[in-house]
Formats: C-alpha cells, sequence, structure tokens
C-alpha cells in the first residue's frame, strides 16, 4: 500500500472483557496495538477465503470418519499413498 492513502472510519463494539483481556495479551505477545491487532484478524478472516479443495478437507475431518492410514514403514509406501 506503499503511496496510497487507506481511509480508516473509527468505531466501536461491545466486546467479553475476558475476550479483550485475551486480544491485549495477544497483541503484546507480537508486540503490536490492540487496534492493530484486531484489524490483521479481521482483514484475515474477510479477505483469506479456503478454496474448495480445502472447505472439503475441513468438512471431512470435521466429520469424524476415521481416516486411511498412512504407510510410514517405508519412504515408498508412504509417498505412495500420498
Amino acid at each position: 500500500m506503499i503511496g496510497s492513502s487507506v481511509t480508516k472510519v473509527q468505531t466501536a463494539f461491545r466486546l467479553n472483557k475476558d475476550l479483550i483481556h485475551r486480544l491485549k495479551m495477544k497483541a503484546k505477545k507480537e508486540n503490536r496495538s490492540l487496534n492493530n491487532y484486531v484489524e490483521t484478524v479481521l482483514m484475515d478472516i474477510a479477505y483469506n477465503e479456503p478454496n474448495d479443495e480445502t472447505i472439503a478437507a475441513i468438512e471431512e475431518a470435521r466429520s469424524g470418519k476415521p481416516m486411511n492410514k498412512l504407510d510410514v514403514d517405508s519412504l515408498e509406501g508412504f509417498v505412495a499413498e500420498l
């Protein structure tokens, strides 16, 4: 965004006290302001949508169905099952 201006709008939200505390701790751990940390998290959620393959994999993992076991006893067997 070098050379371009970004318009920011001040807004207010009512959030759970424990959530604010947790967000402040995470922001401090990353040496960032609370505002910057929350904006980054929200932008990641708003702009980084998973593709169809990733969505299908997430749904499969959440379904609880047993997954195929990989043969990790040999490199060849492991690679063949990938």
